[in-house]
């Protein structure tokens, strides 16, 4: 049943991966349950006040570099407000109303609508911010791989 039971850990952790690239799917909930899981089924004793200090920072650097790496991939190409939520909500629409491409089509579309429509940009400034929020996305992604990574490697440590 051990090979079963760390399947099922890894089979959680692999689903925070694909949140990386599938936003609706809660990659940091997919991490703590392969956390929880594994002190439900061997028990918690690895598991010290430090241990979930230190994950419960790399929870808040997850939060953090999502909502960063939007915010700065729009901003640095000359996008507003209205452009971060345009970004924001074409990420989370775009996979559903054009499943695979969704995810690139969506913020790039969101952010470019919401800088036409609020803020009045011309056609190719508004390309360029849409543009921002891709760059933004896709640094956002790679920074939250590598921090769950190191969550990953820092949990089998303490419990190998």
């Amino acid at each position: 049943m051990t090979i079963v039971y760390w399947g099922i850990i890894a089979l959680l952790f692999v689903i925070a991966f694909i949140g990386l690239i599938y936003p609706i799917i809660p990659s940091v909930l997919f991490i703590a349950a392969g956390f929880i899981l594994y002190g439900v089924l061997f028990g918690f004793q690895p598991f010290g006040p430090l241990f979930w200090l230190i994950q419960g920072l790399f929870i808040l650097a997850l939060f953090a570099a999502d909502y960063l790496a939007n915010l700065v991939g729009v901003k640095k190409f000359g996008g507003s407000k209205a452009g971060i939520w345009g970004s924001t909500i074409g990420l989370m629409v775009g996979p559903f109303v054009i499943p695979v491409a969704g995810i690139i089509i969506g913020p790039f579309v969101g952010a470019v609508l919401a800088e036409l429509i609020f803020q009045r940009k011309s056609f190719f400034e508004a390309i360029h911010i849409g543009f921002g929020s891709l760059v933004g996305f896709f640094s956002g992604a790679i920074t939250k791989g590598m921090i769950q990574a190191v969550m990953i490697v820092y949990f089998l440590i303490t419990v190998l």
